[in-house]
C-alpha cells in the first residue's frame, strides 16, 4: 500500500509539474525527500523479493517485466509523454540502442533477484557500493573526465579491496562485480543516448516484454505460473513487482530534476547500506573477515571520494 500511495502521489506531481511554480528552496527540499525515498525503496527491495524466495529468479524477472510495462504504460499516458514515446519509436537508432540497454538492464535485474534469493545480499550490497567508483573510472575512460588525486586514491582503494578478497579467499566477488559492471555500463550507454529517462525505461520494458511473454507461455511450467490457480496473496505480490520497479524510479526522476548530480550522489549509499544491514543483522548472512576487509576498503574509498566531491563543490561555489 505504501508503494501504491507513493506511486499515485508522484503521478499527480508529474502531471502538475508544468503548471506549478516552486521556489528554489522548496524544490531542493522536495528533491532531497525524493532522493531519500528512491534509495530507501531500492534498499528495502530485498524484503519484497524474499517473499518470493520459492519462485525462480527467471520467473520473478518475467513478472517484473510484464507488470512494470503495464504500470509504465499508464504512467506515460498520465504524465503526457506519449508524443515523446511515438517520436522515439520512429527512430531505429534509438530503438537499437535501447535494445542493448534493455538486455543489460534485464541481466542486472536477474542477477540482483538471484543474489537476494540465494543468500548473497552482502555481495549485492558490495556491488552497489562499488558502482559509483566504477562510474568515476568509466567517466575517465569514455568521457575524457580527469580524475583528481583523491578520486584516483578512492578508485585505487576500491580496486585493492577486490584484490584483497581474491588473494585471501581465492575468489573474486563475481556477483558484486557483475551488478556494478552491468549497472555502470547501463548508465554509461544511457548517458550517451540523451533520451528521456522515463520514456526510455518504458521502451526498454516493451522490448523485454515479448521475450517475457514467450517465456511465460512456452517455457514456464511451475506451480505458480498459472495465475488462476494461485492464491490472491501470491498474485498480489507478483503484480506488485511493477510498482516495486516503478515507484523508486519516479522518486529518482523527480529528485534528478531538482538536485544537481553531485548532490544526488551523496544519497546513493543509502540503498547498499540498508542492504548490508539487512543481510548482516536481519537475514544473518555469513560475513567473513576477508569480506569485511573488502567492505572496509570500499567504505574508506567512498569516504575519500565523497569528501573530495564536497570540497570540490564548495570550492566552485566560492
Amino acid at each position: 500500500m505504501y508503494y501504491a500511495n507513493l506511486l499515485f502521489s508522484h503521478i499527480i506531481m508529474l502531471m502538475n509539474s508544468n503548471t506549478q511554480i516552486q521556489n528554489e528552496s522548496t524544490m531542493n527540499k522536495s528533491g532531497i525527500f525524493n532522493a531519500i525515498g528512491a534509495y530507501v525503496m531500492w534498499g528495502i527491495a530485498p524484503l519484497y523479493f524474499k517473499l518470493l524466495q520459492e519462485i525462480s529468479a527467471g520467473e520473478i524477472l518475467m513478472h517484473r517485466v510484464v507488470w512494470s510495462s503495464i504500470f509504465m504504460l499508464a504512467l506515460i499516458v498520465l504524465v503526457k509523454k506519449w508524443s515523446i514515446f511515438t517520436s522515439y519509436i520512429k527512430q531505429p537508432r534509438i530503438i537499437a540502442g535501447l535494445a542493448i540497454t534493455a538486455s543489460i538492464l534485464a541481466l542486472n535485474w536477474f542477477i540482483f533477484i538471484w543474489a537476494i534469493n540465494n543468500e548473497k545480499l552482502l555481495e549485492a550490497s558490495l556491488g552497489y557500493y562499488i558502482n559509483p567508483l566504477l562510474n568515476v573510472a568509466l567517466g575517465m575512460m569514455f568521457f575524457q573526465e580527469r580524475l583528481r588525486k583523491m578520486q584516483w586514491l578512492a578508485v585505487g582503494l576500491a580496486f585493492l579491496g577486490v584484490i584483497v578478497q581474491l588473494f585471501t579467499l581465492g575468489t573474486l566477488p563475481i556477483v558484486s562485480l557483475a551488478l556494478a559492471g552491468s549497472f555502470g555500463i547501463y548508465g554509461l550507454l544511457k548517458k550517451k543516448m540523451h533520451v528521456d529517462s522515463l520514456v526510455a525505461l518504458f521502451i526498454e520494458s516493451l522490448l523485454m516484454l515479448p521475450v517475457a511473454i514467450m517465456f511465460w507461455a512456452f517455457f514456464l511450467n511451475t506451480n505458480s505460473s498459472n495465475l488462476i490457480e494461485n492464491s490472491t496473496y501470491l498474485n498480489t505480490i507478483l503484480i506488485m513487482s511493477g510498482i516495486v520497479t516503478t515507484a523508486p524510479l519516479l522518486c529518482f526522476t523527480a529528485a534528478a530534476k531538482r538536485l544537481t548530480l553531485s548532490t544526488l550522489g551523496f544519497f546513493q549509499y543509502i540503498g547498499p547500506s540498508i542492504m548490508f544491514l539487512l543481510a548482516a543483522f536481519y537475514y544473518h548472512e555469513e560475513l567473513k573477515v576477508e569480506q569485511l576487509t573488502t567492505f572496509a576498503f570500499i567504505w574508506l574509498a567512498l569516504v575519500i571520494y565523497s569528501a573530495d566531491s564536497l570540497k570540490n563543490k564548495r570550492t566552485k561555489k566560492s
